[in-house]
């Protein structure tokens, strides 16, 4: 009787930690459920948009490269002017003396060139003549015809002329070296300035401001007036450094002006700036469209550009998620587990982003909870 209450309150015991030991031993942990998709076979089209103000392609301001009094001004502020249209003349009357009085010093220098080359000649000739008696009084020495002394006369005259042409060739050279290329200096200086005196436009445009009038002395250090051309007009704003790798000048731009809504402009991409611009990682484009004679600079206008990427693959954005770092990676779902699978990125646009490496199309990856998400964890679908 006593062996069975032992082993009654043998079984009581173990029973008891039985239930102990299921109690606390550990529960497996439930496991994440994520959605799945399969990447999506094609490619990524995104539109960007920037709005801004017209402006014209060309501003140039009109100087003046020397002072006088405005003898002529054309052009009010809105006039269009053309190519070589005159703007203003000033007064040269002052300059036409000079090129006269100038040109008489020319003149009087060339006479001087011209007197001086004759006295070359002049002396040439007496060198030849000095330089014959002298040979031929130094062979009649020899045969006792003349005497030393007439022959150191022939020397002397020889000297005296070969000094005589040495100076006329050093004048004639001073006169018309120097001398003419001085005087022909001043003279084309002269000349260049009346010819700056005559102020035409450079391009066609549209005169924008004036700051000449009529009997006033122009100023070399203020513009006379500012030519504007608005035949081409440019519309420039900031692009993403995502977007602006797909960007090359000559691709075509949708142009809509606010004041004109029932027309839409093509313009094209004139200038990609290499440099990111004061906002931080966005870069300056130059859109320019033509004008059709209804646009004015300064009318509001909005530029959209549609990039297409490459074929290739796509996923949700959803399912990207970003390394510590960097880089990018998705998760593979194969097997009820998920695999971490490094990707390279392409273009984005609203939800979607190109898979340029790493994914197939048959792949299945995770678009929800991937931030709870770690390699090799079981998840349900």
């Amino acid at each position: 009787m006593k062996n069975r209450r032992i082993g009654a309150g043998a079984l009581a015991v173990a029973a008891a930690l039985a239930v102990t030991l299921v109690a606390c031993a550990p529960r497996s942990a439930p496991r994440v459920t994520v959605k799945t998709v399969s990447p999506r076979v094609g490619s990524i089209t995104r539109t960007i948009d920037f709005s801004g103000v017209l402006v014209p392609n060309r501003t140039l301001n009109i100087y003046a490269k020397l002072a006088g009094q405005a003898t002529t001004v054309n052009g009010e502020v809105g006039d269009r002017v053309r190519k070589g249209q005159l703007l203003v003349q000033i007064d040269t009357k002052e300059l036409n003396a000079q090129l006269k009085v100038v040109e008489a010093q020319g003149a009087g220098v060339a006479d001087q060139a011209a007197q001086a080359k004759i006295g070359v000649q002049t002396a040439k000739l007496n060198l030849e003549m000095a330089q014959r008696a002298y040979d031929r009084t130094k062979t009649l020495l020899d045969t006792k015809v003349v005497t030393q002394s007439q022959l150191d006369d022939a020397q002397t005259k020889l000297d005296l002329a070969r000094s005589a042409y040495d100076n006329a060739s050093r004048q004639y050279q001073t006169v018309s070296g120097s001398g003419v290329e001085q005087a022909q200096a001043q003279a084309n200086l002269i000349r260049v300035q009346i010819s700056n005196s005559t102020i035409t436009s450079p391009i066609n445009g549209i005169v924008t401001n004036r700051n000449i009038n009529l009997g006033e002395i122009t100023s070399v250090s203020q513009s006379l007036m500012t030519i504007a051309d608005t035949a081409t007009l440019k519309l420039q704003g900031n692009v993403s450094q995502e977007d602006v790798v797909h960007l090359s000048v000559g691709q075509k731009v949708g142009v809509n002006v606010d004041a004109i809504p029932d027309k839409t402009y093509t313009g094209r991409v004139d200038q990609v700036g290499p440099i990111a611009a004061a906002t931080g990682q966005y870069f300056p484009v130059v859109v320019i469209l033509a004008n059709d004679g209804k646009l004015l600079a300064g009318m509001t206008a909005k530029a959209s550009l549609t990039l297409t990427g490459a074929p290739g693959i796509a996923v949700p954005l959803t399912a990207i998620s970003q390394g510590e770092e960097g880089g990018s990676y998705v998760f593979r779902v194969n097997g009820g587990r998920v695999h971490k699978t490094a990707v390279t990125l392409g273009m984005k646009d609203g939800g979607e982003v190109q898979v340029l490496s790493g994914l197939s199309p048959a792949d299945l990856i995770a678009t929800s909870n991937v931030s709870v998400l770690q390699d090799g964890m079981e998840v349900t679908q």
